[in-house]
C-alpha cells in the first residue's frame, strides 16, 4: 500500500497545498483509468447466473400436476395460490397460511394492484376510494427504494420523507406527521436488510407503528419484505411480526406485506407473496378476482418440490449467501483501503440484502457518478434512492454488487474510490 493510502489526515484538514497535490495525483489516476476501457456495471441488484444455477431443478419439475391434496394445477382456479407452498413461506415470512396468498412473478405488481384498489375503491377500513380525497400523501423512509417512489409518481401521490435509521424509519417523525394529516395515507418501509442501506426495522419500531393514531383511518403500511430471507452472515435476523403486532395493537389491516422467490430462485420466474389480516387478504383476492381466475399454480408447485420445505429454503439462501458475500467483503476491502481515514465517504456494512449505501462528500454524488460513466462503470444514478430522485444533499450512491463476478466487483470499486477521491478533492479544492 502506497504512502497516500495510507494518509490517516482526513482531506477537508489538509493545507490547501497539500489538497492542490492530492488533486493533481487524482487527476492522474483518473486518466489512467479512463484509458482502461473498462465496461462494468453496478447499477441493479441482480441475482448472478451462478445464483440462477441453484435453482436449475425447476426446469425437471413439477414431478406430475397434482398438489398434495390432489388438485389438478393445469386447471383454473386457487386465487389464494397453492396451499403446500403458502405453508413453507408462511412459516418463513410468519403469517398464517390462511393470511398468505401466493401471486405471480413480481411483488411489485402486487403492490401496484393494491394501490390501485386502494385508489379506485378504497381499503377495509377506507370512508371513501383514495382516488375521491383531495390528496393523497406517503411517508418515505429515506434512502428507500426507487422503484416504491415511481409508483407514487405515477399515481400523482405526493410524499414525504423521513431519515432511515439502523433500526428503521425516524418513528417519532412518522408518528408526527401520520396523526396530523389525514390525507397521509401510508407508507412504504422495506424492513430487513432495506434497500439500499441494509438498515432492520426494530420490533420495538415496528410496534409503535401499528400501534400509533393516525388522522387517516385507513393509514396503509406497505411492508416489502424483499430480503427477509438473504442473510449475508450466520447471524440471520429474524424480521418483526407486523401482522402479529397489528392485530394485538387493534389496527390489524394496517399492515400489507409483501415478498418474493424473485431473488431466490429464477427473477422472472419466481412466485410473489402478499399478508395481512384475513379481512385485508380477502379484499385482495375478491379484487384479483376481477382480473384472474388463478395464478400460475404449476409453477408455484414446482417451487414447493424444489425447497419440500421452510428448512429447504433455509438451506438454499445459505447457497446463496456463500456466492455473494464474499462480494460485499470485497465491496469493503477495497472502501476502507481507498477511501478510510480520508473523511471523504461512508458507507453501510449490511448483514444481508443487496445492496451497499454510499454516502460521498456533500455535493459530489452526480459528479462521482458520471466520473464513473465516463470510466467505463455505470452506477445508479445519484439521488434515486430519493422521491423524485433528488437528494437534497447530493450525496447517496446505491452499490449493488451481487451481479459482477468477484474480479469485476474488485475493479468496479476500485474505480468508485478513484471517482469519490477526484470528485472530493475537486470540491475541497474549488
Amino acid at each position: 500500500m502506497t504512502e497516500e493510502n495510507t494518509q490517516t489526515t482526513p482531506l477537508a484538514e489538509r493545507a490547501p497545498e497539500q489538497v492542490a497535490a492530492f488533486l493533481t495525483e487524482q487527476r492522474q489516476a483518473y486518466d489512467e483509468l479512463r484509458a482502461r476501457g473498462l465496461t462494468l456495471d453496478l447499477t441493479r441488484g441482480k441475482p448472478a447466473s451462478a445464483q440462477l444455477d441453484l435453482s436449475d431443478e425447476l426446469l425437471s419439475l413439477p414431478r406430475g400436476p397434482r398438489d398434495a391434496s390432489g388438485v389438478d394445477t393445469r386447471n383454473y382456479g386457487g386465487l389464494e395460490g397453492l396451499p403446500e407452498l403458502r405453508e413453507i413461506f408462511g412459516e418463513l415470512l410468519g403469517v398464517p397460511a390462511a393470511q398468505l396468498v401466493a401471486g405471480g412473478s413480481s411483488s411489485l405488481v402486487m403492490m401496484r394492484e393494491v394501490l390501485t384498489d386502494l385508489w379506485v375503491r378504497g381499503g377495509v377500513t377506507s370512508e371513501r376510494p383514495w382516488s375521491a380525497e383531495e390528496k393523497v400523501t406517503f411517508i418515505c423512509p429515506v434512502p428507500g427504494y426507487d422503484r416504491h417512489f415511481t409508483l407514487l409518481d405515477w399515481f400523482g401521490i405526493e410524499t414525504v420523507t423521513v431519515p432511515m435509521g439502523e433500526d428503521g424509519p425516524d418513528v417519532d417523525a412518522v408518528a408526527e406527521i401520520a396523526a396530523a394529516d389525514p390525507s397521509v395515507k401510508g407508507m412504504w418501509l422495506v424492513p430487513t436488510y432495506a434497500n439500499p442501506t441494509g438498515d432492520v426495522t426494530s420490533r420495538a419500531v415496528a410496534e409503535r407503528l401499528v400501534s400509533m393514531p393516525t388522522a387517516a383511518p385507513d393509514f396503509t403500511i406497505m411492508w416489502d419484505n424483499a430480503y427477509a430471507l438473504h442473510h449475508l452472515t450466520d447471524e440471520e435476523t429474524e424480521s418483526a411480526d407486523v401482522i402479529g403486532l397489528a392485530a394485538a395493537a387493534g389496527n390489524p389491516h394496517r399492515p400489507v406485506l409483501f415478498a418474493s422467490t424473485s431473488k431466490i430462485t429464477y427473477a422472472g420466474a419466481g412466485v410473489a407473496f402478499l399478508g395481512g389480516s384475513p379481512e385485508v387478504v380477502r379484499w385482495y383476492v375478491e379484487n384479483l378476482g376481477m382480473g384472474s381466475i388463478g395464478p400460475d399454480k404449476v409453477n408455484q408447485l414446482r417451487h414447493a418440490q424444489l425447497f419440500g420445505s421452510a428448512e429447504g429454503v433455509r438451506a438454499h439462501m445459505r447457497r446463496h449467501r456463500d456466492l455473494i458475500a464474499p462480494k460485499f467483503a470485497e465491496v469493503e476491502r477495497v472502501l476502507s483501503e481507498r477511501l478510510g481515514g480520508l473523511g471523504v465517504a461512508e458507507w453501510t456494512r449490511p448483514t444481508g440484502g443487496y445492496f451497499v449505501s454510499l454516502d460521498v462528500l456533500d455535493g459530489t454524488a452526480s459528479r462521482v457518478v458520471e466520473l464513473a460513466r465516463e470510466a467505463g462503470v455505470a452506477l445508479t444514478p445519484a439521488g434515486s434512492a430519493f422521491p423524485g430522485k433528488r437528494d437534497p444533499r447530493d450525496r447517496n450512491i446505491r452499490i449493488a454488487p451481487t451481479f459482477p463476478d468477484l474480479p469485476a466487483v474488485t475493479e468496479a470499486m476500485e474505480a468508485v474510490a478513484t471517482c469519490v477521491r477526484l470528485a472530493a478533492a475537486e470540491k475541497l479544492a474549488d
